[in-house]
C-alpha cells in the first residue's frame, strides 16, 4: 500500500522538473558526512534551504533513514509507525523498511497508526529531498506525541549502526522577530553545548526529538555542528509573527577538533586579517564563513616572533560567536597585550600565529589536574588566573605550576582558602 502525497503543490512543488531545479539551487559539497541531522519541516520557500543542505550532510552510503517527527494532527501518546509499503514523491516512490519498522516498534513500544501520517507534513516534506540525494535508501518513519526524549535517545543508540537519523523540527512559533531570534539563539546554544537541562517544549515543535539526539550526543562525546539558523521573516518580510528554523549535523567528536580538521587555515587567516586591519586603522568584517563560526567559542591567540612570545590574549568562556572571538583576541594580542608595545607592520610580516580553542571549563580539584594535559583556571572572589596547557612545558612540577598560577591571580603563592575554586579545560591547537 502506497502513501499518496498530501503536501505536494503546497509545501513544495508537485512538478518534478521545477522541484528538481529548486533543490539544485542548494546543492552543496559537505566537508563531513554525518549519521544524524536536525532539519526544519516548513514549506520549502520558508525553510527549504536549511532542510536541503542539512539532508545532504547525511552519509551517502546509508541504507536506511530513520525519521523522528512530531505529530501535528493526531493526538499520540508515545510513538507510532505505519503499514505503508512506500511513500509517493515527485521523484518516485520511497520504500519503507517494514522489517526495521517492526523492530523499532517493539523496542520503543510504538503502535501502528496510518491515520496519523495522512496529512502529516513533518515527515512528507523531507521525502523528496531524501529521494533525490539518497535515491536507494529506505525510510523508517516514526511520529511521536507525548514521549520521553530518553526513549528516543536509547532508540538512536540501539539502531545507530543500521542507518542514519533525521530529527524533524522547527523552532519557536509566532513571536515577534526580535524575540524569536533571541529565543532561537538560546535554543541553538543549548543544542551546541549538549545541555538540555532546561529545554522547554515551546522552544521547538520537535523538542522531544531534538532532546533525544542531544542526549545521545552527550553520552557518546559527539557534537552538533550548526548548518544554519533563520526564521520566516527572511522570506516573507513579516516580522510580527515568525517561525524559527535551524539545522545541525552530528559530528563524531569535539567541535574544536572539527574546526581544526577542516578550517585551520581559515581560522589563522581571520586572525591575520584582523591584525592587518588594525595596522591599517580599519574594521575587519569577514563574509562568507561557515556557520560553525557563528557558534559561541572561546579562544586564545598567541603571536610569536622568531620563536619568542610577542603577544597572547584570549577568552576563557565561550560568550560570543567564535568568529568574533578570534577577531577580537587576535587584535588584542597584537595591540593590547600590556607586556608588549603595539605590533609594527615590519613585525607583522614575520609573526607566527597560534590558536588555542578551549573546551568548556569544568570544576575540579588540584589533585585531579593532569599535568601537561589540562589547562587550569583558579578563582577566588575578584582574583582569577589562567594557564594554558602549554605552561606545563615551563612549569612541569605541579607544586610550582600552582604557586605561579596563584601569583598570576594576585594571590600569595602559599594561599589556601575554602573559597578558592579550580577549573580545568582542554585546548585544541591550531
Amino acid at each position: 500500500m502506497k502513501k499518496q502525497s498530501y503536501c505536494a503543490g503546497t509545501f513544495y512543488s508537485s512538478n518534478k522538473d521545477e522541484l528538481n531545479q529548486f533543490l539544485e539551487n542548494y546543492k552543496i559539497n559537505p566537508k563531513y558526512f554525518s549519521n544524524a541531522v536536525i532539519v526544519p519541516h516548513a514549506g520549502y520557500k520558508y525553510s527549504g534551504k536549511l532542510t536541503i543542505e542539512g539532508i545532504q550532510h547525511l552519509n551517502r552510503d546509508c541504507k536506511n533513514v530513520f525519521i523522528f517527527a512530531p505529530a501535528h494532527y493526531e493526538r499520540i501518546f508515545g510513538c507510532v509507525t505505519c503499514n505503508y509499503k512506500s511513500f509517493e514523491t515527485p521523484f518516485g516512490e520511497i520504500e519503507v523498511n517494514q522489517e526495521l519498522s517492526d523492530e523499532i516498534k517493539t523496542f520503543c513500544d510504538c503502535s501502528k497508526n496510518n491515520l496519523a501520517f495522512e496529512k502529516e507534513h513533518s515527515i512528507e516534506v523531507l521525502l523528496p529531498i531524501i529521494k533525490k540525494y539518497l535515491p536507494d535508501t529506505k525510510i523508517v518513519p516514526v511520529l511521536y506525541g507525548c514521549e520521553n526524549f530518553k526513549n528516543l535517545a536509547e532508540t538512536i543508540e540501539k539502531f545507530y549502526d543500521k542507518g542514519a537519523f533525521i530529527i524533524s523540527s522547527d523552532l519557536s512559533h509566532f513571536y515577534p522577530e526580535k524575540e524569536a531570534s533571541k529565543l532561537d539563539n538560546y535554543t541553538a546554544k543549548m543544542i551546541e553545548e549538549n545541555n538540555i537541562r532546561d529545554f522547554d517544549i515551546d522552544q521547538a515543535c520537535g523538542a522531544v526529538g531534538i532532546c533525544g539526539l542531544v542526549e545521545f550526543a552527550k553520552k557518546k562525546g559527539f557534537s552538533l555542528i550548526r548548518n544554519g539558523l533563520t526564521n520566516s521573516a527572511s522570506s516573507t518580510g513579516d516580522s510580527s509573527r515568525v517561525v524559527g528554523y535551524g539545522s545541525w549535523f552530528l559530528y563524531e567528536g569535539e567541535k574544536n577538533d572539527y574546526i581544526k580538521k577542516y578550517y585551520s587555515d581559515f581560522a589563522k587567516k581571520v586572525c591575520k586579517d584582523s591584525i592587518l586591519s588594525g595596522l591599517q586603522l580599519g574594521v575587519y568584517k569577514p563574509v562568507n564563513y561557515d556557520c560553525v563560526f557563528e557558534q559561541n567559542g572561546a579562544s586564545f591567540v598567541t603571536l610569536e616572533l622568531d620563536g619568542i612570545l610577542r603577544g597572547c590574549i584570549g577568552s576563557i568562556i565561550a560568550s560570543r560567536p567564535l568568529i568574533q572571538d578570534l577577531i577580537k583576541n587576535a587584535h588584542a594580542a597584537a595591540f593590547s597585550d600590556p607586556r608588549f608595545p603595539a605590533l609594527t607592520l615590519n613585525e607583522y610580516n614575520k609573526i607566527e600565529i597560534f590558536i588555542s580553542l578551549l573546551s568548556k571549563p569544568v570544576r575540579t580539584t588540584f589533585d585531579e589536574i593532569i599535568p601537561a594535559i589540562d589547562g587550569v583556571i583558579i578563582r577566588d572572589g575578584n582574583n582569577r588566573g589562567v594557564f594554558l596547557p602549554d605552561v606545563w612545558e615551563q612549569l612541569p612540577d605541579k607544586k610550582d605550576f600552582f604557586e605561579q598560577l596563584k601569583l598570576k591571580a594576585g594571590l600569595p603563592k602559599d594561599y589556601e582558602s575554602e573559597y578558592l575554586e579550580v577549573f580545568k579545560f582542554k585546548t585544541t591547537k591550531i
